[in-house]
């Protein structure tokens, strides 16, 4: 039996706040509200939990399927950010400037939001977000 390919990570029910009040340290649940609350800026968009464990802004249509433009999801050793993928070539002297992070694919992983430069956080969010919804032409996810 072959599995149909699409998107893993979809839209899900579960209440956002809910999901952020369950995080169990405190300062990974202080980071992840502020961290909703820059992406939600940086989007316009509502948070939405994508999967169980992913908060989800907006959203477009990628290769395999729609897709959130920005997220994150606050795992125990670090806060994970999803950005347009292959960004880290892309914005090399930005993360040169974020502070402590590490990367892989379209993951940005930070230890602690106060550890980082937030405007420079805010510009590779920014970037990504130009990017997601430049790929697609603007248009939302199920258009």
């Amino acid at each position: 039996m072959t599995r149909a390919k699409g998107p893993v990570t979809v839209p899900v029910d579960t209440d956002v706040d809910d999901f952020l009040a369950a995080v169990p340290d405190d300062r990974r649940r202080a980071d992840a509200r502020r961290l909703r609350a820059i992406l939600q800026d940086a989007t316009g968009e509502p948070p939405v939990m994508w999967g169980t464990s992913i908060v989800g802004f907006g959203s477009h249509r990628g290769p395999t399927g729609d897709f959130f433009l920005v997220g994150f999801s606050p795992r125990k050793q670090h806060l994970v950010l999803y950005l347009a993928g292959d960004y880290a070539e892309r914005h090399a002297a930005a993360l040169a400037r974020l502070g402590p992070h590490r990367t892989a694919k379209a993951c940005l992983y930070l230890t602690r939001l106060d550890a980082v430069d937030e405007s420079v956080l805010r510009e590779l969010v920014d970037a990504s977000v130009q990017e997601r919804r430049g790929a697609d032409g603007g248009r939302p996810a199920g258009a």
